[in-house]
């Protein structure tokens, strides 16, 4: 603050009511705001700028300049101005300047809040899910999640839903959440982990019927700094209910090489879940299977026995 030319030691000054309003006014300010400021009512400083109060205490004219941002000496009555009428204050030029600093102060401002405002967060995680096209009541089918990272994330969430009833049984990496009541399982995946695909075991409940259908749904969950972003996994939504094993895929009661070849290599992306090889290798050796209600488990039936097994 610059020393006043008026002599400090008086406790009451005299106020330029006119320059008082002009300048809050060119600043943009509201008398609650320089009230507050001053430690005064809004009524007062309505006062001060109608010259109902011409005089005020030192101390609050000192605050009140910091209020409108000027120097005590601009708000004082001075002699060459004690006649001038109060509704013509002597306008400077610097008070100008002061008015346009405050709306260039406004206008960056604004500019700096649309500028900082947090964008989304970038997608960089796509999952794809495949099932397979059938799945026998009681039975159990192994379900993938390809996961395919765009670039590194500072982490995701995968949700899977699986039909109400059914059960998960095994999954690889292990569930960081699992209902198996509502069918809701869940994946933290860290920005640390470079993993290519969610896979796990579901058992599909013996009630369900024949012709039926098991209905999967879910999505990936992208965290930002104030924000995320969801992406619905693509990929297969449902699998028919019915007496075939999952590695039939036309679905005719044989397991052909060419099954077993994709067979081969569904297990071996599988890795981490149990499948149990063998049974499957004697499904294909038989050439001709069946759906055994009492084990809930296939078993091989080969054509001059397939009569005698039922």
């Amino acid at each position: 603050m610059e020393k006043s030319d008026f002599d400090n030691t008086f406790a009451t000054v005299c106020l330029d009511s006119s320059k008082i309003k002009w300048l809050r006014e060119s600043q943009k300010l509201t008398q609650l705001y320089v009230s507050k400021v001053v430690g005064v009512t809004t009524d007062t400083v309505s006062r001060w700028e109608n010259n109902r109060y011409p005089t005020i205490r030192r101390e609050n004219a000192i605050k009140l300049a910091e209020a409108l941002e000027t120097t005590l000496d601009e708000l004082l009555r001075k002699p060459e101005e004690s006649t001038l009428p109060a509704d013509q204050p002597r306008v400077k030029l610097p008070y100008i300047f002061l008015g346009l600093a405050a709306i260039l102060i406004v206008v960056f401002a604004i500019m700096f809040a649309i500028v900082s405002k947090p964008a989304p967060p970038l997608v960089t995680v796509n999952a794809t899910r495949v099932l397979p096209k059938h799945a026998a009541p009681g039975g159990r089918i192994p379900v993938m999640v390809e996961l395919t990272q765009v670039e590194k994330s500072g982490g995701f969430i995968v949700r899977e839903n699986f039909p109400k009833g059914w059960k998960m049984i095994q999954s690889s990496p292990p569930t960081s959440s699992l209902d198996n009541i509502n069918g809701v399982a869940r994946w933290i995946v860290k920005n640390s982990d470079e993993l290519k695909r969610i896979v796990y075991l579901i058992q599909v409940s013996s009630k369900s019927r024949t012709g039926t259908q098991g209905s999967f749904h879910g999505e990936i969950i992208v965290g930002g700094d104030r924000s995320q972003a969801v992406v619905s996994t693509g990929g297969d939504l449902i699998t028919k209910v019915a007496p075939i094993h999952w590695a039939d895929t036309d679905g005719n009661g044989q397991v052909n090489d060419v099954e077993m070849l994709q067979a081969s290599y569904t297990i071996e992306d599988m890795a981490g879940v149990h499948i149990d090889w063998n049974a499957l290798e004697s499904l294909w050796d038989a050439g001709q299977y069946q759906w055994n209600k009492k084990k809930r488990d296939f078993v091989p039936a080969p054509p001059e026995n397939k009569e005698k097994s039922q």
